[in-house]
């Protein structure tokens, strides 16, 4: 547990380890340069959640400081001083009680052009048995879809894509389960 908030994940050596990490670490990297939405070098980003990795890797493409966050997503206003060009929320909401207040408060924080972007990824849904018991959200997909129109973004594009090595999926009926199953869907998204 972390503070008292047993869902929230520590980002640590070993959670950085984790070799399906890496894998949507650079598969997610790969979706965001795919956007020409962004001008490069970006003036500035935001990564919602923890600095991580991936957050040197999104300042290394984007040629600017990425902030993080420390405020409690769930309820606590972003209070982000800098509008953002570019914002990434790379697994946060499944984490969430009420994911809406972030898209709120990240559509807030995004810079009024038409050109600017958040960046989002969660799991996909998938049975009951393999969730992830730190998440409170594996959406459907209608249900994320309509989740992000209520917070007013539009889908400018999306992807899905599998973390798992062949190698995992051969170790038993529960990762081969998992290797079909366990599923990242990464959405570009707009304003409206």
């Amino acid at each position: 547990m972390t503070g008292g908030q047993e869902f929230r994940t520590v980002v640590d050596g070993a959670w950085s380890a984790d070799p399906a990490h890496r894998m949507r670490w650079e598969k997610s990297l790969a979706f965001v340069a795919a956007s020409e939405a962004i001008a490069l070098p970006a003036q500035a980003g935001l990564d919602i959640g923890d600095r991580t990795p991936v957050t040197a890797m999104l300042e290394a493409h984007f040629g600017c400081r990425f902030d993080t966050t420390s405020v409690d997503l769930d309820t606590e206003p972003l209070n982000a001083a800098t509008r953002y060009p570019v914002v990434t929320a790379f697994e946060v909401i499944e984490h969430l009680y009420n994911p809406l207040h972030l898209l709120l408060e990240i559509r807030a924080a995004l810079d009024p052009v038409p050109s600017s972007r958040l960046f989002l990824s969660t799991p996909a849904w998938k049975p009951g048995f393999l969730q992830s018991p730190d998440h409170f959200h594996e959406m459907p997909k209608r249900s994320l879809v309509a989740l992000l129109s209520r917070s007013g973004f539009e889908v400018v594009r999306s992807a899905e894509f599998g973390i798992r090595s062949p190698l995992f999926c051969l170790r038993g009926v529960r990762p081969l389960l998992r290797c079909i199953f366990e599923k990242i869907r990464i959405y570009e998204l707009a304003a409206r």
